[in-house]
């Protein structure tokens, strides 16, 4: 197996042009897989490139690299330096560990929709958080209840105390403030109505899943498109970071958290695992059973979520609306 490392920037690519590494892996022979560092939207389109036409791609997590270069004979850091130590990171790591990049255009539509609908929220509780301070200097005296501020009720109770203000650069920024909070929460709106839409065409199953939200089962969708890329369930687990790590010495019997893995996915899993113990009976439990053991209510969620690990990799590897994983060329 020959093992091709990539280090994909925003410019440059090193290797060079996608069609000549193209080229250069198949001619170094029939078995090869691309490894490539995980950049999501730096690496997006050399993935797309690759797996169209065929070929096996591996993503290498950042993180996976540090031990490939401190092991490396070469010192210092550059461009080269780097796609060899995305290489040795594959090799190291093992190749059928790590998860493979996936053709799934649906899938990855509900992922872009998801990331601009967090986007906008993010800069939404940007501006929000400035307009508290505006408020807070204008009218110390008034108010605001956590949440308000996505509300029109709130939104337009503010507007009409701005417009009977004095004018100044303070009551000037607040109004546009507000106007803009208001686009957000439309726009945000009318996003979520999609994706709700989408992840029912793509995995209904998901959504008919006690406490898996239209927004979960859509951030569930676009880091696992192509689940059956994992070939059991522990591996699932282990890259979203939920699978204990073994600690133990000696007589001693323990386990770690994973800090690792796939920050994205686990966060949809921990919210998953807490819905649940809200909302569903047999997850409520099961928290209450391990807590009575001694464990604390956090680390009673990390339980749940190695278990949803093997429901959610159920579900999505038995989604008939799911496209077929393309087959590598040998």
């Amino acid at each position: 197996m020959i093992v091709i490392g990539a280090d994909p920037h925003k410019q440059t690519h090193t290797f060079a042009g996608h069609e000549r590494a193209l080229g250069f892996g198949r001619g170094l022979g029939p078995e090869r897989v691309f490894a490539i560092e995980d950049c999501r939207h730096v690496s997006g389109r050399l993935e797309r490139f690759l797996v169209a036409r065929g070929e096996r791609v591996v993503r290498v997590a950042p993180k996976l690299m540090a031990g490939a270069r401190l092991s490396s004979r070469e010192r210092g850091k550059s461009d080269p330096i780097d796609a060899l130590a995305v290489a040795r990171a594959a090799l190291r790591e093992g190749i059928e560990r790590l998860p493979g990049a996936h053709l799934d255009e649906r899938a990855l539509e509900i992922r872009l929709l998801l990331d601009h609908h967090d986007d906008l929220v993010a800069t939404r509780s940007d501006d929000q958080r400035r307009l508290r301070w505006h408020l807070h200097d204008l009218f110390g005296e008034q108010d605001i209840p956590a949440g308000a501020l996505d509300r029109a009720k709130w939104l337009d109770r503010i507007e009409g105390r701005l417009k009977r203000s004095e004018q100044g650069a303070r009551v000037r920024i607040a109004r546009e403030q507000v106007r803009s909070i208001r686009a957000a929460s439309k726009r945000v709106r009318v996003l979520e109505v999609e994706i709700a839409s989408l992840v029912e065409a793509y995995a209904p199953q998901l959504l008919a899943e006690r406490g898996c939200g239209a927004l979960t089962a859509a951030k569930l969708i676009g880091e696992l498109a192509g689940a059956e890329r994992f070939a059991t369930d522990a591996q699932l687990a282990r890259t979203a970071g939920v699978a204990p790590i073994p600690a133990s010495s000696g007589r001693r019997d323990r386990h770690r958290l994973d800090r690792g893995g796939n920050r994205q996915l686990n966060c949809a899993l921990h919210r998953l695992a807490v819905n649940k113990g809200r909302w569903d009976p047999e997850s409520a439990a099961y928290l209450a059973r391990k807590q009575a053991e001694g464990k604390s209510r956090m680390e009673a969620l990390r339980c749940l979520k190695r278990h949803l690990a093997r429901r959610i990799h159920k579900l999505m590897t038995h989604n008939p609306n799911a496209p077929a994983t393309t087959p590598a060329l040998t």
